[in-house]
C-alpha cells in the first residue's frame, strides 16, 4: 500500500518561499509508472492542482502558478518536493501530495495545513 507523509512549514511570511516535500513509502517514485502531484485547498474553495512530476522526471505545472512554483525529487529518499515562491496571503491552503495523473487520484496525503501570515 503507498502511502504519503508531507511534511515543512506551517507558517511562512509573505514574499517568502514555501518548501514542502512528500515522502513516499510502498511504491517508488521512479518505477510506478504515474505522476506525483502538489494539489492544494484555500479556505472555502475546491482543490486546486498545482503541478506533477511524472516517474521519469517531467515536471508540468497549473497555468496560474507556473511562473512561481517547482517539482523536484530525491529519489536516493523516494521524496518530492514543492517549492512556491513570493508567498501571499492567497496562497494559505491545506496542501496535499498524491499519486495519480488526469484527475484519477488513487492515493493522498493527510494535508498540510500552510497558513501565510506576517
Amino acid at each position: 500500500q503507498v502511502q504519503l507523509q508531507e511534511s515543512g512549514p506551517g507558517l511562512v511570511k509573505p514574499s517568502q518561499m514555501l518548501s514542502l516535500t512528500c515522502t513516499v513509502s510502498g511504491g517508488s517514485i521512479t518505477t510506478s509508472v504515474t505522476a506525483w502531484s502538489w494539489i492544494r485547498q484555500p479556505p472555502g474553495k475546491g482543490l486546486e492542482w498545482m503541478g506533477h512530476m511524472l516517474y521519469d522526471g517531467r515536471t508540468f505545472y497549473g497555468p496560474s502558478l507556473k511562473s512561481r512554483t517547482s517539482i523536484s525529487r530525491d529519489t536516493s529518499k523516494n521524496q518530492f518536493s514543492l517549492q512556491l515562491m513570493s508567498m501571499t496571503p492567497e496562497d494559505t491552503a491545506v496542501y496535499y501530495c498524491t499519486r495519480g495523473i488526469h484527475d484519477e487520484y488513487d492515493y493522498w496525503g493527510q494535508g498540510t495545513q500552510v497558513t501565510v501570515s506576517s
